[in-house]
């Protein structure tokens, strides 16, 4: 089947490539290629080139000597980056998935990564954090290929998520802990549910004493004042946009008492629920 979204990488199975793509927005696919897979571009490409290591082992030839990259690994050539890329022979097989893109404007820190040569930036995810940003990759791949009449923002809104889960590795930004960050995910998606600190530090494979110091270093509130503070945005949201009795605003937030409920939407919001759907009305 002859892909638009793939075909230029994937013409170099055969013999280096040295065409350059025309990229309006983004194009993106995946690839499992072997020993003879070579990308040369002498003068780079108009767009970024985001490639995620999904198996074997790359290598990439620059100015200033050779960069290999393995499972895990996410690279970027910036626009006008000469290219000179393929499968490491030592190893014999590469599988990436790879995105050409113009990016947004607002997505230049996502993009701030460490530099492996002039023009050329690098990260090393770990193995949960590897297979998100794969995952999300290669969810915008099929989205850049689809027939879908939003294909292309569809695929540029999976790259995002993937280049913000790429962020959180990113020695030049904020660096959330993997393990808080899986907490993190675990109480959003599950905010309405009881929780103690007991079970959200086996979560976090971390003692309770050390689990609750590091996510209130890393979050900047304790577990359980952000999951009060979760289940009151969650509140404010039912009150000001449903008619909900508040009794039953509550339950849908996670209390089973409603007077309880009350109170600490009192203390977190300085009013009562009753006030603050009228407020909002």
């Amino acid at each position: 089947m002859d892909d638009p979204a793939v075909r230029p990488e994937a013409a170099a199975a055969r013999a280096p490539l040295r065409e350059v793509p025309q990229v309006d927005r983004i194009s993106a696919g995946s690839l499992d290629e072997v020993t003879g897979y070579r990308v040369i571009r002498e003068h780079g490409t108009t767009d970024h080139l985001l490639i995620v290591t999904r198996s074997g082992q790359g290598r990439l030839l620059t100015a200033t000597g050779a960069v290999t990259v393995a499972g895990g690994d996410v690279i970027t050539y910036e626009p006008g980056t000469p290219h000179d890329y393929g499968v490491d022979p030592t190893v014999g097989a590469w599988g990436i998935a790879f995105a050409h893109v113009h990016p947004r404007p607002d997505w230049g820190p996502l993009l701030d990564w460490p530099e492996a040569a002039p023009g050329l930036r690098h990260l090393s995810l770990g193995g949960e954090l590897a297979r998100t940003v794969t995952d999300q990759l290669l969810t915008m791949a099929r989205w850049a290929r689809s027939g879908h009449p939003r294909s292309a923002l569809l695929a540029m809104n999976a790259l995002e998520l993937a280049l913000v889960w790429c962020d959180s590795a990113n020695p030049r930004s904020h660096q959330l802990d993997p393990r808080i960050a899986r907490v993190l995910t675990h109480l959003d998606t599950t905010v309405t549910q009881a929780h103690s600190i007991g079970a959200l530090a086996r979560l976090a494979h971390l003692s309770p004493s050390r689990f609750s110091h590091l996510f209130t270093e890393q979050v900047g509130m304790a577990p359980m004042a952000y999951l009060e503070h979760q289940r009151m945005s969650l509140a404010r949201m039912y009150l000001e946009l449903t008619d909900h009795p508040v009794a039953e605003v509550a339950r849908l937030v996670g209390f089973s008492d409603p007077l309880h409920f009350s109170t600490r939407f009192r203390r977190a919001v300085g009013t009562s629920p009753r006030a603050h759907r009228r407020a909002h009305r």
